[in-house]
């Protein structure tokens, strides 16, 4: 069984959701058997590499809120993350791009560490002094944390259009599943969650998606036999015989 998620690094919701996500997924019975694809998806797409500003800024300009207001969200989200195991900075963090992550993430996963890059980007973002923003050794530093190559990831930042075609492709795939904001989690093509949920809620739509799982019906010859045709298998193939 599969799990997309679709995500961003700016995302507090997807820090913690993603937690959230990990803590029912680690009691679900068929947990070896589900794979778990992170998605890209941008909240501030199209936005300059070079613009970058302090999260509260961010929240008073984009959400017309007193920085009073921002600040005692940024507190709220801070204790929801705390409640979960996570650290979590309510003061100092900055907002930009995130499209060289994302394309990060994509040379990740083909390297079969998209997951531990993912918490590495989180960690430092929500958690680090040091921005995530606007610099590129920076990132190379956090791939080579997460066990990639450090020139490779390099070679991919250097190169703007490097996986940049899966970025807009998920961003796309996305929008054709009703995803109007993330975190967003589609659990073998079947069942969608919105939002950071309770652990709850996701125990029982990974419960539930199991237990619906359609078996493949064969197609038999037309005439009703149900015989399989000759074919190979893990004890070798089927011999013709005269």
């Amino acid at each position: 069984m599969r799990v997309e998620i679709w995500s961003d690094i700016a995302c507090p919701w997807c820090y913690v959701g993603k937690a959230r996500f990990e803590k029912a997924l680690r009691d679900f019975p068929h947990r070896d058997e589900v794979e778990v694809v992170h998605r890209s998806f941008e909240l501030d797409p199209g936005r300059a590499k070079g613009d970058i500003e302090p999260v509260i800024t961010m929240l008073t300009r984009k959400y017309g809120m007193s920085r009073e207001q921002a600040e005692a969200g940024e507190d709220s989200l801070g204790a929801q993350a705390a409640a979960e195991g996570l650290p979590y900075r309510t003061r100092g963090r900055d907002h930009g791009s995130t499209f060289d992550m994302h394309r990060l993430l994509h040379f990740a996963r083909e390297q079969g560490r998209q997951g531990e890059l993912l918490d590495r980007l989180y960690r430092a973002n929500f958690a680090e002094e040091r921005s995530v923003f606007g610099d590129d050794e920076r990132l190379v530093e956090l791939a080579a944390e997460a066990g990639l190559e450090s020139g490779a990831a390099r070679a991919v930042l250097a190169d703007p259009d490097a996986y940049a075609a899966a970025v807009r492709e998920d961003e796309r795939e996305a929008a054709r599943l009703g995803a109007r904001g993330v975190p967003f989690f589609v659990i073998d093509r079947t069942y969608g969650v919105s939002g950071a949920q309770p652990v709850e809620v996701f125990t029982r739509a990974l419960g539930r998606a199991w237990d619906e799982r359609t078996p493949v019906r064969l197609i038999d010859d037309g005439g009703g036999s149900g015989t399989e045709a000759e074919a190979c298998g893990p004890d070798g193939c089927a011999v013709p015989q005269p």
